[in-house]
């Protein structure tokens, strides 16, 4: 049997790192608001009938291989990990070659890793029956990416990968619950630009000095995201009833208020990015998932997308051509 899914990566607009529990709960109304690109991550399971794994990820170029399963498991050192957790988790039936692909680049900000797990979850969810609904498949991947970084992971990222198109994540005591935003996305497409510093960040760890800053009860930290909390609430409402130009407002607003969360959440190239793109045409900009390097996200005026992308690249960023992605995970079963 062989098994393909393939899962988009996302873009968020407002309310991120405050999708990580508790941080949510201290905030009425919280929300997270993003949208799926078509920046895909791909996973290709093939059963055996002996019992050896064969793991390869080709976008990292690396490979691993167990005799069993019971061996992967034993393992203390892995070199994908991110497959090799997923996959002890779930299991197979007998022995199998997994092969995975990202389009995201590396630390790139856009989910890539959360995306991969929502396509080898669903994969494996196929393969064994388990019968796991997408919202539990949720669960289960941000508890295995949990445990390979070790430290809280937020919920917002698994969502576009699960859905596709634009998203309000709503957050609250009763729990995660995901809002479809209708979009015109012909309309909304021609208003996104997504550019690569080259500077790959670590979302783990910003996130996590943001999150214990927060806990251990600085009183700055909890202003900042009262703020950030309230523009998400507002780009929600802006993007409901297509204001871009007061969604670009709110992204400029935003921008500002979370560089004052941690140190390292930007860099000279993204500042440089941010500034001159604003004279082009640039209705408001913001890294990509916890900053620090990465992607930048642009709102452009509609017919100013070839010049934003002209500067960013005279600038010296990568312009990634993306689209929504209308549709989530998708899964295919192939037999001979």
């Amino acid at each position: 049997m062989k098994i393909v899914s393939k899962a988009p990566c996302r873009v968020d607009l407002a309310g991120g790192t405050l999708d990580i529990w508790p941080l949510y709960l201290n905030h009425a109304g919280a929300v997270t608001v993003n949208f799926a690109v078509n920046r895909y991550t791909t996973c290709t399971l093939e059963t055996g009938d002996a019992p050896n794994i064969s793991l390869h990820s080709r976008d990292l170029n690396l490979r691993d291989a167990y005799a069993t399963l019971d061996d992967l498991r034993k393992a203390s050192k892995m070199k994908l990990p991110l497959l090799a957790y997923v996959l002890r988790f779930f299991g197979a039936p007998s022995g199998l070659a997994m092969e995975t692909d990202s389009e995201a680049p590396a630390g790139a900000g856009i989910s890539g890793s959360s995306a991969l797990i929502i396509a080898i979850s669903s994969a494996l969810n196929r393969l064994n029956r388990t019968g796991y609904n997408v919202e539990k498949l949720r669960e289960i991947a941000q508890n295995i990416e949990a445990q390979i970084i070790r430290v809280p992971t937020g919920c917002q990222d698994y969502y576009p990968a699960m859905y596709g198109g634009v998203s309000a994540i709503e957050l609250g005591p009763a729990g995660i619950r995901r809002s479809a935003i209708p979009v015109d996305l012909a309309d909304f497409n021609e208003r996104i630009v997504l550019a690569y510093t080259g500077e790959p960040r670590n979302s783990g760890i910003n996130n996590w000095e943001v999150t214990k800053t927060y806990i251990d009860g600085d009183p700055k930290v909890h202003r900042n995201f009262e703020h950030i909390a309230a523009i998400a609430i507002g780009m929600r409402a802006a993007v409901e009833s297509r204001d871009w130009a007061e969604a670009g407002r709110l992204l400029r607003e935003e921008w500002s208020n979370r560089r004052k969360n941690a140190p390292g959440i930007t860099t000279p190239l993204i500042d440089e990015l941010v500034r001159v793109t604003r004279r082009a045409g640039a209705l408001g900009a913001k890294v990509c998932g916890a900053g620090g390097g990465g992607c930048v996200f642009f709102l452009v005026e509609r017919g100013a997308r070839e010049k934003v992308s002209s500067v960013i690249e005279r600038t010296g960023a990568t312009v990634l051509p993306v689209q929504v992605a209308p549709r989530g995970v998708q899964v295919k079963v192939l037999r001979p």
